[in-house]
């Protein structure tokens, strides 16, 4: 049984696979505006305003700060359960490399009146976006900020950590492993690993708000849209 269901499971990979491919070699606009009018139609009223949906919302935000090459895509449930591999597979991922994802930090050293991200410089949180095949490296964030200040502030005054969950959901507006730094309820600032600027292809993978939608998008798109800090913060 056990030999059958993975079998099952390689054939629905490889029929995802197909279909990407089929939608590659369509024109730009039209596979687009095709992923749109699919996603629509799954749902349960294909008459729906996609506004209301978390995709339509995104694709919204991203078309108004000209973004036009992304692409969202919607993963089973035990999506989290598969191995890098098969993950790159079912999305269509150039590389394993091109799997990212985004964390929520704290800084618990901050001094009681910076309680929010008011100054980017200086806030209390920040979103840093990294490789699943990274390791982040916390330190070289404080020395970074630390930097960005021009050691005005004492180092003892930063120290960088995970959010609690529910702070992370609070602020983004997502749950775990649906975060994105598109449309978040508050303008926390980003960190992008400088490891993701170099991929090639420049095109890599995050949360797209929901624990089973990802998003697709350009590098340069994600950059010019998201403006983040760009730091080495991350070793393999």
């Amino acid at each position: 049984m056990e030999a059958l269901a993975e079998l099952e499971r390689v054939q629905t990979r490889i029929l995802h696979r197909i279909s990407d491919l089929e939608l590659s070699h369509l024109p730009q606009h039209f596979s687009h505006s095709l992923s749109l009018q699919s996603s629509a139609a799954a749902g349960a009223n294909a008459d729906a305003d996609a506004s209301t949906t978390t995709e339509g919302r995104l694709s919204a935000v991203l078309l108004a700060n000209s973004g036009r090459d992304f692409s969202f895509k919607r993963v089973p449930s035990d999506y989290y359960e598969w191995t890098l591999e098969a993950r790159r597979d079912i999305l269509g991922a150039a590389s394993i490399h091109h799997l990212c994802k985004s964390i929520v930090l704290v800084n618990t050293q901050a001094p009681p009146n910076v309680t929010d991200c008011s100054d980017r410089n200086y806030s209390k949180y920040y979103v840093v976006v990294v490789q699943y095949t990274a390791r982040f490296n916390a330190e070289t964030v404080k020395n970074f900020l630390y930097a960005l200040n021009n050691g005005k502030i004492s180092k003892k005054k930063f120290n960088m950590r995970l959010a609690p969950e529910e702070t992370s959901a609070k602020l983004t507006g997502y749950e775990h492993n649906g975060v994105t730094c598109i449309g978040m309820k508050t303008d926390i600032p980003v960190i992008l690993d400088e490891a993701i600027t170099k991929l090639n292809p420049d095109f890599f993978w995050l949360g797209g708000g929901e624990i089973d939608l990802k998003l697709g998008i350009r590098t340069k798109e994600f950059i010019d849209y998201v403006k983040p800090f760009i730091v080495n913060c991350s070793g393999s």
